[in-house]
């Protein structure tokens, strides 16, 4: 047997998850607040920022463009603002690791500024399709070049004159709709997105926290350019839904569990976990509702219970998309069957997030079927075993979750990218109950 991978995490089974826990914050939010910030005028303080690689990534390549960046220290991030046109030409190409978010939305940014710019990632980010912003841009008049395969590096022509389009999404994506709202900024006339299903509205929120106009109406969404201005502010990140989905499932499959979850960000377009989990039967509470830098965020406390199978609703898909590979957890977990459909962009997130977490349940003897779009699962018993995270952060931590009801350790390889959204996993993890260690040291 092959050595173990250095970035493997072992699972003891069974547990249960207690107590009160903070997860990181928003990576969405924090992506978005170092982009808005580095172009407001004025200084922006930003505290609970995600000090994960993924957000680390957008905070140094505008620091490359010029802009004067303090921190982050414990969360904490001041931005210089330089405005709209005051970026400056990087000294060389922008290497954004395994963030598709930075390379989507500064596709955006970078579409109307006076000099040329190339964005790299690592492998998976290189395989993953850019096409889907490539192409609305250029109906704005950008200059971007992707590869033969539509996917990184990016070429960004500097120079074009960008003109506002009215475009209408083929698939629901929070990150092409916010890529063109970005350029919207730079476009004469107005630009405006309808989407077919809503889809996280980050940046539309912090455009208007900077004091930028927005108007949305019934799934459209415009903004205006050639002469608005952001203005600086302050933001207070919200912890991220997405890396407390993890702990909400981990509790609701494991008995005794009984875990309450601080500060959470329950933006509506983000809630869709919640509202599975709970057609699922889930024992979930809301409590402390308020207002943090113009998103809604709440105390979410989850107790084990009996989940059964669903259908899951089509509307929902958008509002957990990245929810998921928890979500498969919890379905496995369920009596009776799930069925997803209409989820086919899981197939171009980090991996194919349908086909790895099918292949990862099969291993851990679960009936999971692929479909094109989604998948039908049939809850059962949990065998232990390995498990090949294929580099997706967010499979490895999704069956870390697993070995609660497993009957046997869990191990997971190739978990080096939890970093990039979720720093300090594994020891969160294990103060609430779960029996986990990285490396090459078993529990």
């Amino acid at each position: 047997m092959n050595a173990p991978h250095p970035n493997t995490f072992f699972v003891a089974p069974g547990g249960h998850l207690q107590g009160r826990l903070r997860v990181p914050g928003d990576k969405s939010i924090s992506h978005r607040s170092i982009m808005l910030s580095a172009l407001a005028e004025g200084t922006t303080e930003i505290t609970g920022f995600l000090q994960g690689e993924d957000s680390l990534a957008t905070l140094n390549a505008f620091r490359e463009m010029g802009v004067n960046i303090e921190g982050p220290h414990d969360g904490h991030v001041t931005v210089h603002g330089v405005g709209l046109h005051g970026l400056k030409a990087p000294a060389g190409p922008l290497y954004l690791g395994n963030s598709g978010t930075s390379m989507r939305l500064l596709a955006g940014l970078l579409a109307a500024q006076p000099f040329d710019v190339v964005m790299t990632g690592d492998d998976s980010l290189s395989r993953r399709p850019m096409k889907r912003v490539a192409d609305p841009l250029s109906l704005m008049g950008a200059c971007i070049e992707t590869s033969e395969k539509g996917t990184p590096p990016l070429h960004v022509r500097g120079g074009a004159h960008l003109k506002g389009i009215d475009y209408v999404m083929p698939v629901a994506s929070a990150q092409v709709k916010s890529c063109l709202l970005l350029a919207g900024l730079y476009a004469d006339g107005v630009t405006s997105v309808t989407e077919p299903a809503p889809t996280r509205d980050h940046t539309e929120r912090m455009l208007m926290g900077f004091g930028y106009p927005v108007e949305c109406k019934n799934g459209k969404i415009c903004v205006g350019g050639s002469g608005g201005k952001l203005i600086a502010t302050s933001i207070d990140v919200p912890a991220d839904i997405s890396s407390a989905a993890f702990f909400m499932v981990g509790a609701a499959i494991a008995e005794g569990s009984d875990l309450t979850l601080e500060h959470v960000g329950i933006n509506p377009t983000r809630v869709g976990v919640i509202n599975i989990l709970r057609l699922m039967g889930a024992s979930i509470e809301i409590s402390h509702l308020r207002q943090s830098g113009g998103e809604p965020v709440a105390d979410i406390r989850v107790r084990s219970s009996h989940l059964r199978g669903i259908t899951i609703p089509r509307d929902q898909v958008p509002l957990a998309i990245d929810e998921f590979p928890a979500l498969f957890i919890a379905a496995a977990c369920a009596e009776g069957e799930t069925v997803l459909s209409g989820a086919e962009e899981l197939r171009v997130k980090e991996s194919d997030r349908i086909q790895v977490m099918a292949d990862g349940l099969v291993a851990l003897g679960i009936d999971a079927r692929p479909t094109p779009d989604g998948m039908v699962i049939r809850g059962g018993g949990l065998s232990g075993g390995p498990i090949n995270s294929h580099g997706d952060h967010r499979i490895a931590m999704a069956f870390a979750m697993a070995a609660l009801r497993a009957t046997g350790p869990v191990m997971i390889d190739d978990c080096a990218n939890v970093g990039t959204s979720f720093p300090g996993f594994v020891e969160l993890a294990r103060a609430a109950g779960l029996g986990i260690v990285g490396d090459n040291r078993q529990p």
